[in-house]
């Protein structure tokens, strides 16, 4: 889910180089931290946060595919 997550932030971002994505395990769900440069931000959050909205949705996706649960942080 990592993978997914850092290839749609890349494709989105001007400085993709900048995108960095770390995934951990916490009590049977896994966080994924996804930190973007400064002036990507609001590239990735999107107007109203559509964006995001979008990305947490296929996150979701992919994680009931592995019968887990994922939440995305943007930093």
């Amino acid at each position: 889910m990592k993978e997914l997550v850092e290839y749609i932030a890349k494709s989105i971002a001007s400085e993709p180089d900048e995108v960095v994505v770390t995934e951990e395990d916490d009590d049977g769900r896994i966080l994924i931290r996804l930190d973007v440069a400064p002036d990507d931000k609001g590239k990735v959050i999107g107007r109203d946060g559509r964006v995001a909205q979008s990305i947490r949705s296929l996150l979701r996706v992919a994680a009931v595919k592995q019968d887990t649960r994922a939440v995305l942080e943007i930093e």
